[in-house]
């Protein structure tokens, strides 16, 4: 009978979730469309709500265990990362890039870090907050950082500073409650380049500390 009056819920609790969080706004053309990370969020919050009012004991947090990622799998989680992502950081001169299952946030340097320095500016910390607070929600994510310079100065110093502000970056995080076992900190110095170090405003694309965010191995 309990199992009964569950799936009439589900069945009532899907169709209303699905009505309300599916349609959205896209940031881009001002259109509505269909958010697959909406669907599959509400659906596996459903479902996880469930298995809490069935299960009691350890059997219920195990099977908890399970629902950070339910649903469609990594592509609708990233989806929901990168929309929370965006709202947090929009205006705040961090671009959010999607490639594939992979989130890429670029800092530029300029409003990261004063020049030749890299100990994290202090207004750029509400930024940091902001990214924390994010991948505090996603757990199963993991998140490499890394350094880059312009192809200024000798290639050693370059390097040592791009290293020195991704290490900043990192520890920044980790204070603020990224467990450490989820990030990774690497300097590229000049190697990578996103346009031509042969102009001022290329030079200054190319001064940044740039966070991947990427799914953690089944």
């Amino acid at each position: 009978m309990q199992y009964l009056r569950l799936s009439r819920i589900l069945g009532v609790l899907v169709i209303s979730l699905i009505v309300s969080a599916c349609n959205t706004i896209n940031p881009y053309t001002g259109e509505q469309q269909i958010s697959r990370a909406a669907t599959y969020g509400a659906l596996g919050g459903v479902v996880c709500g469930l298995v809490g009012a069935i299960e009691s004991g350890q059997r219920a947090r195990n099977a908890a265990l399970g629902c950070g990622a339910i649903g469609a799998g990594v592509g609708a989680y990233m989806d929901a990362q990168e929309a929370e992502m965006r709202e947090q950081l929009a205006g705040s001169g961090v671009q959010v890039q999607r490639v594939g299952d992979e989130i890429n946030l670029i800092m530029p340097g300029n409003i990261s870090f004063n020049t030749n320095e890299f100990v994290v500016r202090d207004q750029f910390y509400p930024v940091l907050n902001s990214v924390a607070q994010v991948l505090a929600k996603f757990k199963d994510t993991n998140l490499v950082v890394t350094g880059h310079t312009d192809s200024s100065g000798a290639a050693d110093y370059n390097y040592n500073l791009s290293n020195r502000r991704a290490t900043s970056v990192t520890n920044a995080l980790a204070s603020r409650g990224v467990e450490q076992s989820r990030l990774l900190s690497q300097g590229m110095g000049a190697d990578q380049p996103l346009a031509s170090n042969q102009t001022e405003s290329g030079k200054a694309q190319n001064r940044r500390v740039e966070l991947k965010i990427v799914a953690q191995p089944n």
